[in-house]
Parts: structure tokens; C-alpha cells; sequence
């Protein structure tokens, strides 16, 4: 592979035993095109087999999202998202007729306590933040005139309608008690009604399918909503006419529905991943051992502790960082993936700026032969999981035969780790054997807004006219 080549040539020079060690990292690590299709290919089937009444490990969710907008959606509709790291309320002013709409919003920093707390404690959290970011912008609305909620719950949920959803599990290390097995719309509307807050809560979606949504809004070829960040997910229009499970509710024959894939979950059986002993380390010492196996190897949760994990090996074999103190690096977690996009990102001869992040991040002093193997590292674990991430993308279009369409694209690692969405493309070449040179047929875009435009615009989907509050450009 190219960028290989190029790592490769970066290492001449380094101390033999270095390079020796890295050889052994690339056997691990590097994945060609033929394990790619390999692997996308029984990807397809995994997703196939959710879809019917039997099931399989990718739960392949039905959201009761029938239809996309059509642009000429308006209303005002808050949004809250609970993600990985943070909670976000939107109020939301969608623009009747011009595609367009505003916002205002606010983040909220979601404490690690929390993620493994009670039911009582996690809703009641939720709701004093929605009620925070209503009093803190004076919002006009009142106990007797609710604003519509759309709540985006980024889990694996079973839901009957719109209006509801059955946790299945909990994912990205959370373990609240209380919810598994329950619909989490009574239990936040509990906590909501005990705080005052005055909204009805009318849609519960998963962030892939706002994404999808949203996207879709304004891209007619978004025919792929995604996820990758703290977790890493996707979601499709489905003819409802193919899905087996589905099959006795007596739907039109020629209705869809958007499909939340939760395909986090390929390959719990590990069958055809290629597992190291560090991503067997990684789902051993999570806190759901033997589940998200493939989220586990792609996503920004694990990325970072991978490459502590491997630095740490090699510590200990003798190869990097002798004689220093390494106290930092046996931290769990201690690094994000923001440090490995800040590494690749130095590509100055004395890899000054890299140095100093590693200086900065774990108290470690790097040769320059060091800075350099590491360099060539981090390249091999970010490019491995860029290129399983496509796999997923990959898997959906050779289920529907999509041979070229758009895919919005939402998260962090994506956005902010630039060098990855080349490698995705590049593996997506490699499965579908594009012509050199040939435009990309499928392309990743980042997204728009899907927990906050892509939710509210499925409220208004769901919603009766006369539930609609109007708003304009200058209310938000």
C-alpha cells in the first residue's frame, strides 16, 4: 500500500530493533484488500441475518421513521442527545419552506459517575439540564404550553413506536442500573414531570438515524447515515417488504423504514475480525466483556487505549522508553484520540510538536528514533481501524446493491482526525475494486447536524399540525 511505502521510507535509519519490533505490528495491524472483502462480504450476511425473526448478533433496529423530509418542514422543537462524554440540548427553528433552520444550543460535560449510576440519578441529571437551558434562555414556554422534545438516545433499543424504546444493552462503557430491559421514555418523563420542566417528550431516535435524516435534508444522494466517534454505528432506508420480522404487522407493500443497524455489534463471535491480543485486553477490561467487538476495534473510545496498550508492551520488552518513569502510561484510558491525530499531524524532520505532546501528555522524554517508530505506529493502529470502519459502510452497500451514493458522516474522530476518512476511501477502493483515478462512488461527508437538526426534523414528521409551535429565525 502507498501510505505504507511512505511510513516505511520515514523509518530509515532507526535502530534495528525498533524497526525489527514494527515489522511485528504490521502483520497485526495492516489489513489487505483481500481481508477487507472478506470481511465486508460476511458483514452483508450479518446484516441480512438482524432482519429476520431470528436475529443475530447486529440487532438491525427498526426506528419507525417511514420517510425522510421533503425540506418544507417548520416548527420549533428542542433536542437533548445523550452521547459518550457530553449532553446537548438544541432549540431548534426549522424555516417552513427554505430547507433552512437556526439553533441554539449548549453542551454539558456528562460526569464519569454518572455512567455508572442509577436510573433515578442519570434522568434526573437530563432533566435539571433541560431545565437549566430553558430558564438560561428564557424560553417562554410554559407548564400549560409545552415545547415538543425529541430525545436522542445513542444505545441499542428495541422500540414499538417513535414514542418508545426498550434498552437492550448498555454500550461505551456505561452500566447504569435500572434501565436495562425498560422503556427509557417513561422513566426521563418521570424525572422531567418531578423537576417541572415544561416539555412533552413526542420522538426517541437513535443519533445514526438523525444523522441519516438530517443529511438527507440537504444531500438527495445521502442514502447512509453514520457514526464515528465515541462509538461507531450506521443507518439505512429499509423496504419494509424485506424485513422478515416485520413481515405479520400488515404494513403497505411499499413502505420503508429507517433501519438503526447497531452494527457495533458484528462479529461478537469472532469470526472473521482480526483480533491482537491487545483488542482481546481492550474487550476483557471493558465494562461489557464479549459485546461491540467490532466497535471495539474501530471506534475513539478504544483507538488511544490501543496505542497505550502496545507502547506499554514494548516498554516492558525493552524497546522504548528506558529507564523512564512510565507511571502515566499505565493509567487506563489517559489517552484520547486527539493524541494520535495531534502526533500524525507533525511532520516536521525533528518532530518537534510531537515530542512536545508526549512530553506534555505522559511525562516521557523520546528519542528521535523513538518519535519516529511511534510516528509509524500510531499510523498503523489509526489506519487499521479507519479501514475496518469502512468495512461496515462497505457491508451496507453490497446488501442493497447501492453501487454510488453520498454518506453523511457525524463524530469527532471523523471530523477532527483528518487523516482517516482518506484511509476509509482508500479501503473502500480496495473492496470495490474502483478504477485508479475514478471519482469516488462512495462518498463520506461529514453530516449535518443529526442529534439536534435530524431529531427535531423527525419530531415534525411525527407530530399533528396542531402540535407544531411556530417559530421564526428571530426566536432562536
Amino acid at each position: 500500500m502507498q501510505e505504507l511505502r511512505y511510513r516505511s521510507e520515514l523509518l530509515e535509519g532507526v535502530a534495528e530493533e525498533l524497526t525489527k519490533e514494527l515489522k511485528k505490528y504490521e502483520e497485526w495491524f495492516l489489513l489487505e484488500p483481500h481481508k477487507l472483502k472478506v470481511i465486508s462480504d460476511h458483514f452483508a450476511q450479518e446484516l441480512e441475518k438482524g432482519l429476520t425473526v431470528e436475529g443475530g448478533s447486529i440487532p438491525m433496529n427498526v426506528t419507525w421513521i417511514m420517510k425522510y423530509p421533503t425540506g418544507r418542514e417548520k416548527g420549533r422543537i428542542l433536542t437533548i442527545d445523550l452521547g459518550g462524554t457530553n449532553i446537548r440540548v438544541c432549540d431548534v427553528c426549522l424555516s417552513t419552506g427554505k430547507g433552512e433552520f437556526e439553533q441554539r444550543q449548549r453542551k454539558y460535560k456528562l460526569p464519569e459517575e454518572i455512567k455508572t449510576s442509577t436510573k433515578e440519578v442519570l434522568w434526573d441529571f437530563i432533566a435539571d439540564r433541560i431545565g437549566s437551558f430553558l430558564s438560561e434562555n428564557q424560553s417562554g414556554i410554559s407548564a400549560s404550553d409545552p415545547l415538543p422534545l425529541a430525545f436522542t438516545f445513542s444505545f441499542p433499543v428495541e422500540q414499538k413506536s417513535i414514542r418508545s424504546g426498550i434498552l437492550q444493552r448498555w454500550t461505551k462503557n456505561f452500566n447504569v442500573s435500572g434501565v436495562v430491559g425498560h422503556d427509557v421514555v417513561p422513566q426521563l418523563e418521570e424525572s422531567l414531570a418531578k423537576k417541572n420542566v415544561p416539555v412533552k417528550l413526542v420522538a426517541l431516535i437513535n443519533d445514526t438515524a438523525g444523522t441519516l435524516v438530517a443529511s438527507r435534508y440537504r444531500d438527495q444522494q445521502v442514502k447512509i447515515g453514520s457514526i464515528f466517534s465515541t462509538g461507531c454505528n450506521a443507518a439505512y432506508m429499509e423496504e419494509c417488504r424485506l424485513i422478515p420480522k416485520l413481515r405479520d404487522l400488515g404494513l403497505p407493500e411499499d413502505a420503508t423504514v429507517i433501519i438503526n443497524t447497531e452494527y457495533g455489534a458484528f462479529d461478537n463471535e469472532c469470526k472473521v475480525l482480526p483480533l491482537t491480543p491487545f483488542d482481546r485486553q481492550i474487550d476483557e477490561e471493558s465494562a461489557h466483556p464479549g459485546t461491540q467487538i467490532y466497535e471495539k476495534m474501530v471506534a475513539g473510545l478504544y483507538i488511544g487505549e490501543m496505542l497505550r496498550l502496545v507502547m506499554l508492551k514494548m516498554h516492558e520488552g525493552g524497546i522504548l522508553f528506558k529507564g523512564q518513569d512510565v507511571s502515566r502510561l499505565r493509567t487506563a484510558n489517559s489517552l484520547e484520540t486527539s493524541f494520535l491525530s495531534t502526533v500524525e499531524m507533525d511532520i516536521s524532520d525533528c518532530l518537534t510538536d510531537m515530542k512536545g505532546e508526549f512530553k506534555e501528555s505522559l511525562n516521557l522524554e523520546l528519542t528521535l528514533d523513538e518519535l519516529k517508530a511511534l510516528r509509524h505506529l500510531i499510523g498503523l493502529i489509526a489506519m487499521r481501524a479507519a479501514r475496518l470502519y469502512a468495512c461496515g459502510i462497505a457491508a451496507i452497500c453490497k446488501k442493497k446493491k447501492i453501487r454510488q451514493c453520498h454518506v453523511g458522516v457525524d463524530g469527532s474522530v471523523f471530523s477532527k482526525y483528518s487523516m482517516l476518512k482518506g484511509r476509509a476511501v482508500q479501503a473502500l477502493r480496495d473492496i470495490f475494486d474502483w478504477e485508479p483515478g475514478r471519482l469516488d462512488l462512495i462518498a463520506l461527508n461529514s453530516a449535518e447536524d443529526g442529534s439536534g437538526v435530524g431529531a427535531a426534523l423527525v419530531a415534525t414528521l411525527t407530530l399533528d399540525p396542531s402540535e407544531i409551535k411556530e417559530c421564526n429565525m428571530d426566536d432562536i
